[in-house]
């Protein structure tokens, strides 16, 4: 597997690299690019990479900006330590965004995700990128809308839509329906953020919202937003300025 990393510090850059070939030894890194002047030259020049690894921000400008000069025909994972342009990188290639610092646990799964994509792709590399994104749609939608919840003896299903959040309090993960009614979970807010799909939205440490639970978003300083439900809560549920754009994103999709 060849793989091109465009990231502009360097430290971050040979961790990158590090990490890798830790997952892989056979993954051979051809090039790394520090700035998007660079990059637009080397892909002018050099033909493209099974994948790239790429920051968001570089010290001339934003990555995005390189396929406004060149076509990128293959897939993009991204690293970076802002969440705020992760609508904007599936539209150029994106294929995963990683959150800074990352792990040898998220690159692993980035390059399982590719490794998968790979199996399924046929034709040119366009059709082969359409198929997989495809592919990740219809999983998406056919995953399961029901939640099971243990209570007591019993395990009780639940509907994505009759669930209003899922908030952490305490340590402890609780469920919150539309009818008012309170459980505690046993998983995470990580693996319900991943079961509920795109109903639901993580809007900071402690919240995942549904997005029918939700009767308007307000301005809340400095440049965050409160979200209110449709229903009287005693929490705040409060959006930082990072999530902003995402969230005003997903609620007009």
């Amino acid at each position: 597997m060849k793989i091109v990393i465009i990231e502009d510090e360097i430290l971050v850059a040979e961790e990158l690299v590090s990490n890798l070939k830790q997952i892989d030894p056979n993954i051979e890194i051809i090039s790394i690019l520090s700035s998007v002047k660079e990059a637009v030259n080397y892909f002018n020049a050099n033909p493209q990479p099974d994948l790239i690894f790429s920051d968001i921000q570089l010290g001339d400008g934003l990555s995005f900006d390189i396929a406004k000069d060149i076509t990128i025909d293959v897939p993009v994972i991204f690293c970076t330590a802002f969440d705020e342009y992760a609508l904007e990188a599936f539209r150029v290639n994106g294929i995963e965004y990683i959150l800074k610092p990352f792990s040898l646990e998220s690159l692993g799964k980035a390059l399982l995700k590719f490794q998968n994509m790979q199996k399924i792709m046929a034709g040119s590399i366009a059709q082969k990128y359409e198929a997989a994104m495809e592919a990740l749609k219809a999983k998406n939608k056919n995953s399961s809308t029901t939640i099971m919840v243990k209570y007591r003896d019993r395990l009780l299903p639940f509907a994505h839509d009759k669930i209003a959040l899922f908030y952490l309090e305490n340590e402890i993960t609780y469920m919150r329906c539309h009818n008012g009614k309170v459980y505690s979970m046993s998983e995470s807010l990580e693996e319900l953020e991943h079961k509920t799909a795109e109903k639901f939205f993580r809007m900071n440490r402690q919240f995942l919202v549904n997005r029918n639970a939700i009767i308007d978003v307000t301005d809340y300083f400095p440049r965050k937003l409160k979200v209110n439900l449709l229903f009287s809560f005693d929490k705040d549920i409060i959006v930082s300025r990072e999530k902003r754009s995402r969230l005003l994103a997903w609620l007009t999709v």
